[in-house]
């Protein structure tokens, strides 16, 4: 690792520490010496020499919930939102802590208004200390300081996005130079001239297919030379992500286990869909009513669309949706004409369909209204699922859900998202929307069932909002 990357995130930690303290003083002279003092007279004796202390040590409390949250981690790919939605959790965390002790200990302290002024602070104090480390981080990289020389090696289409990403996203402090098929001994002679000019600190083995001989080839010689070896992952690896050992008999037993969505954290996952998609139904009422109203002034009735999907455990249910295409063309047992409809969908997808594999996407479709043009485009065609999230047929957050006839045409080793129930958004859609290709779309919804956290949950659902509104085709 870089001396200004070990630098900027050591000062991160005391950076973050003096925010916290710049938002305890802010909070307590907000209380006693603005115009809130008018508004409401202090009735309580609270001096700074005795709040100084108190306020020092919930801002060391803090910074160990900022470490547990992740957020001095070294990761060079970690996004800014990722970042501040974890300083929001952390904050959250802390002052939900605090409030907890407060109501077992109501002599401690006797002011709401400083602890909630306090809490709003941190995070806004916090979230700028982090920006302007950012900002600064990412002026350093695009002068050329600390950053790291990184040689690709590989073919295919992994090789090509993270060639590219590496290429447009100086933020990652990564710069490519060399890209190589394979490695060999040519390779190895061209890698030693940019280790004697000291332009390699790096290697990035990115075929998942390589042979073993090849793939320890590499190794060995980033050992040799005292360079960081790193590889892409491919599917089958993520399988390994969830392990659980236990003893029978003093035999030692592994178990692989499908998600980490067991026992409570299931419990938690539900009880979190449950309150919020109530609440982001009382939220999102208005858009609800306009859309319900501009589908039946536009085309009548039946407004929701209901398509049968496979959910969880290859269970079949029914999502809910504004109905956004003509109702000659609807399928399902709502309508009349689901024969002829199903055929002309068919000719479509053997003509319009942007994807291969055992998912379809139909480009230009003429069966979409004017409504459902605009509906689709603003994702609010999709909005009526928050109710199969409440009814518990779907989640927050998951993969996403596909109708059985393209579940019938899964590969064995896609039937892995079907571990746990679909979701209204997830991993897979906040990083390419209806783009992606199925295969990739599979990894990733992969890679979130292995890895499932509530703090995952929290970072996707925070990044929604931002990609429903960048441009998107409205197929």
């Amino acid at each position: 690792m870089k001396k200004s990357s070990i630098i900027l995130t050591t000062v991160s930690l005391p950076l973050d520490f003096l925010m916290l303290i710049l938002a305890g003083i802010t909070a307590y002279f907000l209380r006693f010496n603005t115009i809130f003092t008018k508004i409401k007279p202090v009735v309580f004796n609270l001096p700074f020499d005795r709040y100084l202390p108190i306020m020092f040590s919930v801002a060391l409390v803090w910074i160990i919930l900022f470490a547990i949250a992740g957020l001095y981690s070294t990761k060079p790919t970690r996004r800014l939102t990722s970042e501040l939605s974890r300083v929001v959790f952390a904050c959250s965390t802390g002052i939900s802590a605090i409030t907890i002790y407060l109501f077992f200990r109501l002599d401690a302290f006797n002011s709401r208004f400083i602890v909630l002024a306090s809490w709003i602070l941190a995070i806004i104090f916090v979230s700028g200390g982090r920006i302007i480390l950012k900002i600064i981080k990412n002026l350093l990289y695009r002068a050329g300081v600390g950053v790291k020389k990184i040689v690709i090696i590989g073919t295919g289409r992994i090789s090509d996005i993270i060639f590219e990403t590496l290429k447009q996203r100086r933020g990652f402090g990564l710069m490519v130079v060399g890209h190589y098929p394979d490695f060999n001994k040519e390779t190895a002679e061209e890698l030693n001239k940019l280790i004697i000019q000291k332009q390699l600190d790096e290697i990035l083995l990115t075929n998942p297919k390589s042979n073993e001989e090849e793939a320890l080839a590499v190794l060995n010689f980033c050992e040799e030379n005292h360079l960081d070896f790193k590889y892409s992952a491919d599917l089958f690896s993520t399988y390994l992500a969830n392990m659980s050992i236990y003893a029978i008999g003093g035999v030692p037993i592994v178990e692989m286990q499908k998600t980490k969505l067991q026992a409570w954290g299931r419990v938690i996952k539900r009880l979190v869909d449950f309150i919020g998609a109530f609440i982001l139904i009382i939220i999102t009422s208005p858009l609800l009513l306009i859309s319900a109203l501009a589908v039946l002034l536009e085309s009548g009735w039946p407004i929701i669309y209901k398509n049968e999907r496979v959910g969880e455990a290859g269970n079949f249910f029914s999502t809910l949706k504004f109905r956004s295409m003509q109702q000659k063309y609807c399928i399902g047992p709502q309508f009349k004409n689901t024969e002829q409809a199903l055929v002309f969908e068919k000719e479509l997808i053997q003509t319009n369909s942007i994807k291969e594999g055992p998912v379809y996407k139909i480009k230009n479709d003429p069966r979409v209204t004017k409504v459902g043009w605009v509906l689709r485009r603003l994702s609010f065609d999709e909005l009526p699922q928050l109710f199969n999230v409440l009814a518990g047929s779907m989640s927050l957050v998951g993969p996403r859900p596909h109708q059985p006839r393209e579940v019938e045409l899964y590969a064995k080793h896609h039937r892995k998202v079907l571990n746990i129930k679909p979701g209204l958004t997830g991993l897979s859609q906040i990083s390419g929307r209806s783009d992606l290709e199925f295969e990739e779309e599979v990894t990733l919804d992969t890679l979130y069932i292995e890895n499932w956290t509530l703090l995952l949950d929290l970072i996707i659902l925070l990044k929604t909002p931002f990609i429903l509104f960048r441009n998107r085709k409205a197929l």
